[in-house]
């Protein structure tokens, strides 16, 4: 498999890298991406396109567009593959994979591309054979956090900051041996879990899809052996739950093949011995029966003015989460009729904000934090010029956008994690941190 060329962008094309290891193609060809990615009405390309016999195969990371070309005709996969492992290894050796990062490091990124490829074709995509001839240091923009100005209180007392881990202590590079706190074993095992909802009109639940997956970030040396315990009532398919706490079921369950599994059919314990860096130890997938209940319900009512310019929009969003959670970055897109001129908007508390968006003709409803068990309300009233029922059906449906922190929707657990090492203990043991969050994939409100 022979690779062309290999190119980063921004989500506003700026080229923030780029190598050509053959060539033979026009550097014009990431402009042609550009405009392919960003001239679709959908929004969404797809993962594979072509032009001229040159084939481009992307992947989007945050706001970054990983791009590969080949005239070849590989498997995708393996190219998409690839882009991933790339991502990974940038994580690695740079902390983060971010526009500011890549610009930060790109003498590192390029370093890194190659030892990766040679003439176009793979040589080692692990982590642990390129740190030894990588020589370029990381670049690290540390973020400003009130936390880190001191973990001493009152009167010298400790406070609850000092017991938790900054925001971006997995953020930071796993190899480089200058790095400031690159001697820090520590471990991050995050539980990650991608919800798909379509709710009808009536509110009945027409779909529910949990996408989930356990990723370990590993700064510790090579030859430690982890072991993880999973809920012990955890089951895959229509195996028979076991013990009495509360079970948890998905329907299909993949692990990566490092993992050793001998104690897993008994225990539900995890067994591996990771390299440094990020990797996801397992994958699993939930449909249609989810153990809890939804995390937010809309009710929307539609009135239609007397003077027949005007439409009231009532939402009442309530979050069934409990009392102790809380959603963040919570967001409500509204398609409304194509002929709306103006918004009129009343919001139950001064920490949200809507606005009518009009190059995706909605209205963008924002709510930064919202408790458990408890609701908020929004009216809105749209200007629409030409009136008519046909306008009423361009109205919803309603999309969600949502982050649920140390909330698992599947109900996945870690009971314990543990480390053994052939070396003798460090004297100061290994910090372990374990971290849930759900976001929303795709949540949809019918009207």
């Amino acid at each position: 498999m022979m690779m062309s060329q290999v190119f980063i962008l921004s989500s506003r094309g700026d080229h923030l890298i780029y190598k050509d290891f053959r060539g033979e193609e026009q550097k014009d060809a990431v402009d042609i991406f550009y405009q392919k990615v960003t001239g679709l009405p959908t929004g969404q390309a797809p993962v594979v396109m072509h032009h001229q016999g040159l084939h481009y195969v992307h992947l989007r990371q945050n706001t970054l567009y990983l791009v590969v070309t080949t005239r070849d005709n590989p498997s995708p996969f393996t190219l998409i593959h690839f882009l991933s492992r790339l991502a990974g290894l940038i994580k690695d050796h740079c902390g983060s994979l971010s526009e500011k990062t890549l610009r930060m490091n790109f003498a590192l990124v390029y370093e890194l591309l190659d030892e990766m490829l040679d003439f176009g074709y793979i040589q080692s995509t692990s982590t642990d054979v390129l740190k030894n001839f990588i020589q370029t240091q990381p670049v690290i923009s540390k973020p400003f956090s009130l936390f880190e100005l001191s973990n001493i209180g009152l009167f010298g007392a400790d406070t609850q900051q000092s017991k938790v881990a900054p925001g971006h202590a997995a953020s930071r590079p796993v190899v480089g041996g200058n790095c400031t706190q690159g001697s820090k074993t520590e471990i991050f095992v995050d539980v990650i879990e991608r919800l798909t909802v379509v709710i009808a009109a009536n509110g009945g639940l027409l779909k529910a899809d949990v996408q989930g997956l356990v990723r370990l970030k590993c700064f510790l040396p090579g030859t430690t052996e982890i072991r993880i315990g999973l809920n012990e009532e955890f089951s895959v398919g229509k195996a028979e739950i076991r013990g009495y706490g509360t079970a948890v079921r998905v329907d299909e369950c993949s692990f990566h093949q490092s993992v050793k599994l001998e104690e897993f059919e008994s225990s539900r314990i995890l067994r591996v011995v990771p390299p440094q860096g990020e990797m996801t130890l397992m994958q699993y997938q939930l449909s249609d029966d989810l153990p809890a209940a939804l995390p937010f319900r809309l009710f929307p009512t539609v009135d239609k003015d007397p003077d027949g310019r005007r439409l009231t929009v009532n939402l009442k969003l309530r979050c069934d989460l409990p009392p102790r959670s809380q959603g963040v970055n919570i967001s409500v897109h509204l398609p409304v009729p194509k002929g709306t001129a103006s918004l009129w908007q009343e919001l139950s508390s001064p920490e949200q904000r809507a606005e009518l968006v009009a190059d995706t003709r909605s209205v963008r409803w924002h709510i930064p934090i919202f408790p458990g068990g408890s609701q908020l309300t929004a009216r809105f009233k749209l200007e629409v010029a030409d009136l008519s029922a046909a306008s009423l059906l361009e109205l919803g449906p309603a999309c969600m956008q949502f982050e649920l922190p140390m909330t698992t929707c599947s109900g996945l657990q870690v009971r314990f994690l543990r480390l053994s090492s052939a070396h003798p203990p460090p004297l100061q043991p290994p910090h372990r941190w374990v971290r849930y969050v759900t976001h929303s994939d795709s949540y949809l409100i019918r009207i």
